[in-house]
């Protein structure tokens, strides 16, 4: 799923796909936010993304849903 942050004061948004579950993505947004500590989640290549709650703008989390690809019937 992909996932868009928007920083404070920074023109463009920090953006990135995870393996993860949009629940367990928006959770750990909300803790980050209510506890004021960084957001630390792992894209799909393995890499920590960390954002300082304090200077989060917006999230924008993907939804959980497979699109299908091609041009055949469903």
């Amino acid at each position: 799923m992909d996932i868009e942050f928007g920083i404070r004061n920074v023109a463009r948004p920090v953006t990135f796909s995870t393996d993860a579950q949009a629940d367990e993505v928006a959770d750990s947004i909300q803790e980050a936010l209510k506890t004021n500590e960084s957001i630390d989640l792992v894209d799909d290549k393995g890499r920590h993304v960390i954002v300082p709650a304090g200077a989060l703008g917006y999230a924008i989390i993907g939804s959980d849903t497979a699109r299908p690809v091609g041009f055949g019937a469903l």
